[in-house]
């Protein structure tokens, strides 16, 4: 073999941040042995995987082909180091949530899962749905649970659990009394929503479909907390997953608003990248989640 791991782990890592100082950083080597490594793997095949553009390295075509390839590889090798290191079927895992799942399930799967595998080493990221694409595209996560739908083509999007959305208000809100809210209410109501790039946004502008132009998008914020907090203030009318408000609702400090002519349900999806090893601490992972919808 002509190449080493530690070289494509180099090559993988300067791909993620363009930038060879801070490829150098996260695998704990020097910049001259990061730079040495990444020339060595380029000569020795009389290749090119970037584009050098000042300081930036950017990925050129045929880095582009080797990147999914080598990431594949140094999963497959980690997961083989984990077993001879820890004698576990589960080694480092990187999980990727967005807001809603990461808030009010993961936690419970995360338990769950340790319990069953105490050795291993998880790390949960959470953001949103697109933001959770990316890096799961960009191999940074093993795995990501989002909320929003996704066509990529080098994604595998699999359904995971059904959700609906729910309307809410404040119990002083002018709306509060009304049995089923009409789209003329909701055209004229202000509302409070999450932003855009959000699953929960996504489902928000399909639900709404045909009367996004004429409605009144008050707040556009990032965390669902922030949203309920405004809502109870009176500032207007929210639109989240029913997961979020259940404990709310039950205070009565929020309260739910209908328009069933509207069509608030919506999924949750595992996303995978197609040419990333599918390692056992993954498919544990998956099979953790699926549990808690029993």
């Amino acid at each position: 073999m002509h190449f080493t791991l530690k070289q494509l782990q180099v090559f993988l890592a300067v791909a993620s941040h363009e930038n060879v100082s801070l490829a150098a950083a996260e695998l704990s080597m020097s910049q001259s042995a990061a730079s040495t490594a990444l020339k060595e793997l380029e000569s020795r095949f009389d290749i090119a995987l970037f584009d050098r553009v000042g300081k930036r390295l950017q990925l050129n075509e045929q880095g582009a082909l080797l990147r999914p390839q080598a990431a594949a590889l140094i999963s497959q090798a980690e997961q083989i180091e984990s077993a001879l290191t820890h004698h576990s079927d589960v080694g480092e895992l990187k999980v990727g949530a967005t807001l809603t799942i990461g808030n009010y399930l993961a936690i419970g799967i995360v338990a769950n899962f340790m319990q069953d595998h105490p050795s291993a080493q998880l790390e949960l990221i959470v953001e949103n749905t697109q933001a959770i694409a990316n890096k799961v595209q960009n191999f940074e996560l093993d795995i990501g649970l989002i909320e929003g739908e996704l066509q990529e083509a080098d994604l595998d999007v699999r359904f995971w659990r059904d959700d609906k959305l729910v309307l809410f208000c404040s119990p002083k809100h002018p709306l509060a009394k009304r049995k089923k809210l009409s789209d003329k209410e909701l055209q004229q109501a202000h509302w409070i929503v999450r932003e855009k790039g959000s699953g929960t946004r996504q489902a928000f502008d399909r639900a709404m479909s045909g009367l996004l132009a004429n409605i009144d998008l008050r707040l556009e914020l990032q965390h669902t907390e922030g949203i309920k907090r405004a809502v109870e203030a009176g500032l207007g009318i929210g639109c989240l997953s029913e997961l979020t408000l259940l404990d709310a609702f039950k205070r009565g400090t929020l309260i739910p608003l209908y328009a069933p002519q509207r069509d608030w349900k919506r999924k949750f999806y595992f996303i995978l990248h197609k040419q990333k090893f599918l390692s056992s601490g993954v498919q544990s992972w998956i099979d953790h989640c699926k549990s808690i919808t029993k």
